[in-house]
């Protein structure tokens, strides 16, 4: 078995680790934030951990109603702006905490007034010491180039964030999201015998909305880098602005449709893409109809849409870990790739 196997695996163990672990902090960090005028907040991070920002500023603004901004850490690094991040919250998001770029952005926003937070799974890393406060994920040692188990922690450290930001997450929901997960698990051998379908896709795209965007990016991402296969990711509303015109006899797309307010969207671009004779693999519940999808994978169990991302990601990182072993690759050894990505 991979270690990228053995880490998506781990994930249950690891999430309710860091829920239990960090509860408690998060309930503190309320009384903090409560007494803080936080105007912006500001998300920074690189690879992996950046689709897990893209996924904070949905999870942020829709339940806090303060803006969220992706920062472009060049506009620091390479530009040197000067920001006025005064009633601003910074907050970095990193694997390992040795992100050189993030932790310089993270150094210089404090310096501009920010109040700065880390979210990583290395509480001795330089992220830890360079910020106000720190939030750990508790997924224990990544041994595993790509990274599943971290991913889906910093989610979970995110709904914790927004717990104390607002007053729209639910700490109980969010304590059954490692159940979801462990059930989800028990998918593998089906998507495993789905892969071989797959064996020889050289490009696909993965398409979202709103909560699960970020899945997206982040299936992707694994398709790209332990498959080698040419993913692009897209808003499902932003694919019918001109990247549907690729779309031929057996091209495939990957749908994440989950229950909620994306779902009729991506009924109808289900639709739309039969007529186009278009491969179609949907990522969905078990109760959902999805007319003129190809394939489905059914997650288990019912939550409310807000918490679908972690559970909903999971089949997306057994499909890349199995579809590496059928094609040959190894997903722990990646051509040209190491853990710790060092970006100035």
């Amino acid at each position: 078995m991979s270690r990228m196997m053995e880490e998506i695996r781990e994930q249950p163990q690891a999430l309710r680790k860091t829920f239990e672990a960090e509860r408690a902090h998060a309930v503190e960090f309320k009384k903090f934030a409560s007494r803080r005028d936080f105007r912006l907040i500001v998300l920074v991070a690189r690879g992996t951990s950046d689709n897990a920002a893209l996924f904070g500023r949905y999870l942020l603004e829709i339940t806090t109603g303060i803006p969220v901004s992706l920062c472009a850490p060049s506009v620091h690094t390479l530009y040197g702006t000067r920001l006025n991040l005064r009633h601003a919250l910074m907050i970095g998001i990193s694997q390992s905490g040795e992100g050189t770029d993030i932790n310089s952005v993270l150094k210089s926003a404090r310096k501009q007034g920010a109040f700065t937070v880390a979210v990583t799974n290395e509480a001795k890393s330089t992220m830890t010491r360079v910020v106000d406060e720190s939030f750990l994920v508790r997924a224990g040692r990544q041994k595993s180039v790509a990274a599943t188990k971290t991913y889906t922690g910093q989610l979970l450290v995110l709904y914790l964030l927004a717990s104390a930001l607002g007053s729209h997450i639910e700490l109980d929901a969010v304590s059954e999201i490692p159940g979801h997960v462990r059930e989800t698990l028990r998918l593998s051998a089906e998507i495993g015998e789905m892969v071989e379908r797959y064996r020889y896709m050289r490009q696909c795209a993965v398409v979202a909305r709103g909560m699960n965007y970020a899945n997206a990016f982040e299936l992707s991402l694994k398709l790209m880098e332990t498959c080698y296969v040419v993913a692009e990711r897209f808003s499902s509303a932003d694919f019918l602005h001109g990247p549907i015109a690729m779309i031929e006899r057996d091209f495939p797309v990957i749908l994440f449709a989950p229950p909620g307010k994306t779902l009729a969207g991506q009924q109808s671009l289900i639709k739309r893409l039969k007529g186009l004779n278009a491969e179609t693999l949907a990522i969905s519940s078990v109760e959902t109809r999805l007319p003129g999808v190809t394939r489905m994978i059914r997650v288990p169990g019912k939550m409310g849409e807000i918490y679908t991302p972690i559970p909903y990601i999971v089949p997306g990182q057994l499909f890349a870990a199995q579809l590496a072993e059928v094609k040959g690759i190894d997903p722990d050894r990646p051509r040209s790739l190491q853990i710790v990505t060092q970006t100035f």
